[in-house]
């Protein structure tokens, strides 16, 4: 009897998701003794349950390459800067105590060869604590800059926080490919990973 209520409040709940557009509604049950507990989480709560219908365009021309993640896009008459989606590239200096990576200036290169000047027409996910629009960068070829930048090793697949900012599912196939072909800084046996080079170096001093 007991089972029969548990299965009737679960598709009751999961009705009403459906009807309500809750789709990514997470359901709980926990069992103990004394009863049982629901609890459900809405999509909006979690942002690794937005799906990637909830995206938006964003085109303009690229005016400058800031480093080789990042860049600076004309649109409608304003700049906006654009932060590529599931990538972390090798940083460049930010000052006296912010040195850069080896391979910050390589990187930048590579992305400004594939993008500078261009009129892009970007899918963007979200804006990120900077303000930056973070965004994927189709190219004519049928892939990204993100997809490019990694092949060639001139950045690595974002996998900070346990891959919470990651979006392309390729783009770790890319990496290991990269890797094991000693491309770009992984010609550096152990690279170190922006991530905990902006921890380590930058906020620690441990250069």
């Amino acid at each position: 009897m007991l089972l029969q209520i548990l299965l009737f409040l679960r598709f009751g709940l999961l009705r009403l998701a459906c009807r309500h557009g809750v789709h990514a509604l997470l359901v709980v049950l926990a069992f103990s003794g004394s009863g049982v507990a629901l609890a459900y989480e809405h999509p909006e709560a979690n942002p690794l349950a937005r799906s990637h219908a909830e995206t938006y365009p964003l085109r303009g021309k690229v005016v400058r390459v800031i480093d080789g993640d990042t860049f600076t896009l004309l649109s409608d008459g304003r700049e906006v800067r654009v932060r590529m989606a599931s990538i972390d590239a090798p940083e460049t200096s930010k000052g006296s105590k912010r040195p850069g990576q080896p391979m910050g200036r390589v990187s930048t290169k590579a992305l400004a060869n594939l993008i500078a000047g261009k009129t892009l027409a970007l899918v963007c996910y979200e804006k990120d604590h900077y303000g930056r629009d973070v965004c994927d960068v189709p190219l004519p070829d049928g892939t990204t800059a993100s997809e490019r930048q990694v092949e060639s090793g001139m950045a690595w697949a974002n996998m900070e926080g346990r891959g919470k900012f990651m979006r392309d599912p390729k783009l770790p196939r890319l990496e290991e490919k990269a890797r094991q072909a000693r491309l770009g800084l992984w010609r550096d046996p152990d690279p170190v990973k922006p991530w905990a080079w902006r921890y380590d170096c930058w906020r620690k001093g441990r250069c």
